[in-house]
């Protein structure tokens, strides 16, 4: 098969003069046809008509050291060699013109020569396959070494490259798991979330929605995406992060966008604000529908523009941040009410992520027990961890309908570090187990008491009894952690239904909830999310 290498006059390197020390200086495109392991049998040199003597010059040197070597000249009109779009257009305009002939003949693309624009485009083309062949480099000899130098062939088929594919994985694969705070998760939906959160978080500077229940885990998250983009150079400012629920009035404004002096009763000095601080970082805003419609307004304009009005200043500042907003609210129902503007919650739903709750990744529970163990561990300097059957206690406990986990994930460290600050020689006991599930039973049932009320306000049309206010928002708990009415039947008539030949649990679910004027999928998709309390 002959070897055919397309390249471009180098218009500096392949011009040493015409007296003999010519020999003794490396040329790039001549060095191509003096390597005795690599005969050129065909090569096409392309140049600008300026050029032409340059390339007449070129071409007799490599007929005098390599007469088997053909040289073919092919002018090409590049008005600015500096120029994208032009030099691409021109190079592929050769690539279409050129009768390839790949059964009989290999291509080597020369990518030393030309101008950087030309060897970019000259790349592109042929992982394109407009050129469909290899690239190969050239270089200088090193020190004490003689002509011709060295050449590098570089094949486009990254498959061959199994040690650099394999590096790419495992960089992902170390983000994802950095992202999960090192907990080996098994719940196969939250793992492919994280993997594109991984991802979006490397390739994007757009804002991010993170949504789910309160302890679900959102700014735990948002500050590893941060800690993530920080270590791959993305970020040289800072992580500034606020909970939205604690602002209010001209305090939300002043510490968003900041003040001047004198702007309100009280203002006694300039304040910078919180997204002035975030300039060149991360801006975490949680619970940002808590916001009122003033700010979202001047948050919209922010992130849009990166400028804003400072509070009672007449002149506009800056401040390039990334916002990642957190929410445990439905911003599409707020929308709808009025109290959340529709133009942010587009803007900011660029990507956006639910966090599920304790409840939906209880397949997850031993390695966040392992997890809360470690922490407390390391925190205390203490080795603690359980008896065998006090474990499987707890994890029985932990698994079981009635476990709530009104708080999700800090219910759990709270639960660990109760236990292990009880733990005498560092062995959590049966013991301890029980008296953490009494407290946890108790704990639950008086917030499903205090709640219930207020939660089932949405969802009601009239008010009901106490009684019935506590029985309903359990059985709306099971129904929002069920895929399926049957599901949901199966696990709220868990005894009764033993003692019957042919139980239909859906039509008793339906037939409870229909006395409420309510059915499962409403009860499912309920704003308030029940399972959290």
């Amino acid at each position: 098969m002959k070897t055919v290498v397309i390249s471009l006059l180098g218009t500096s390197l392949d011009n040493r003069g015409f007296n003999y020390k010519r020999w003794e200086r490396w040329r790039p495109t001549l060095s191509l046809c003096q390597h005795d392991d690599l005969l050129v049998d065909r090569l096409e040199l392309l140049f600008q008509s300026q050029y032409q003597q340059i390339a007449e010059n070129l071409t007799e040197d490599i007929r005098t050291i390599s007469p088997e070597t053909e040289v073919r000249q092919h002018l090409i009109n590049l008005d600015d060699p500096w120029d994208f779009q032009s030099v691409y257009a021109e190079l592929l305009d050769f690539a279409q013109g050129y009768a390839f002939n790949s059964e009989q003949e290999q291509y080597l693309v020369h990518i030393t020569t030309g101008t950087h624009v030309a060897q970019i485009c000259l790349y592109l083309l042929t992982e394109a396959r407009y050129l469909p062949g290899r690239l190969v480099q050239t270089s200088p000899p090193y020190k004490r070494e003689t002509v011709p130098g060295h050449y590098q062939i570089i094949d486009l088929d990254l498959s061959k490259y199994d040690q650099l594919a394999s590096r790419f994985a495992k960089e992902h694969q170390e983000g994802a798991h950095y992202l999960k705070g090192g907990i080996e998760t098994r719940n196969p939906a939250f793992n492919k979330m994280i993997e594109q959160v991984e991802k979006v978080a490397i390739r994007s500077q757009e804002p991010i929605l993170l949504t789910g229940p309160s302890g679900s885990g959102k700014s735990q998250l948002a500050k590893r995406i941060y800690q993530l983009k920080k270590k791959r150079g993305q970020f040289p400012g800072a992580l500034v992060e606020v909970n939205c629920a604690t602002l209010r009035g001209d305090n939300a404004m002043s510490a968003l966008f900041g003040h001047v002096k004198g702007a309100f009763t009280g203002a006694v000095m300039v304040r910078k604000g919180l997204l002035a601080e975030a300039d060149n970082g991360l801006l975490f805003l949680d619970e940002i529908g808590e916001l009122g419609l003033d700010e979202q307004a001047m948050l919209l304009r922010a992130i849009e523009d990166k400028r804003f009005m400072p509070l009672g200043s007449d002149k506009e500042t800056s401040s390039r941040f990334q916002l990642i907003a957190g929410t445990n609210r439905n911003l599409f129902a707020q929308v709808e009410q009025g109290r959340f503007r529709e133009d942010l919650l587009a803007r900011i739903n660029l990507w956006s992520y639910q966090l599920p709750s304790l409840k939906q990744r209880l397949e997850d529970l031993d390695a966040n027990i392992d997890y809360e163990l470690e922490k407390y561990s390391q925190k205390t300097r203490t080795l603690i961890g359980f008896n065998k059957q006090a474990r499987e206690c707890y994890l029985q406990f932990a698994k079981a309908p009635e476990a709530t986990w009104n708080s999700n994930f800090r219910d759990l460290n709270a639960s660990i570090t109760r236990m292990a600050t009880l733990a005498d020689g560092g062995r959590i006991t049966l013991e301890v187990v029980a008296e953490e599930i009494d407290r946890l039973r108790y704990a639950w049932r008086q917030n499903q008491g205090d709640n219930a009320a207020t939660d089932l306000a949405g969802l009601l049309d009239a008010p009901v009894d106490l009684f019935d206010q506590a029985q309903l928002a359990y059985v709306i708990r099971i129904c929002q952690t069920s895929h399926s009415a049957a599901e949901a039947g199966r696990k709220l008539f868990n005894v009764s239904r033993q003692q019957k030949a042919s139980g239909n649990d859906s039509h008793r679910l339906i037939q409870f909830l229909s006395k409420f004027g309510l059915d499962f999928k409403t009860v499912k998709h309920y704003t308030k999310n029940l399972a959290e309390l």
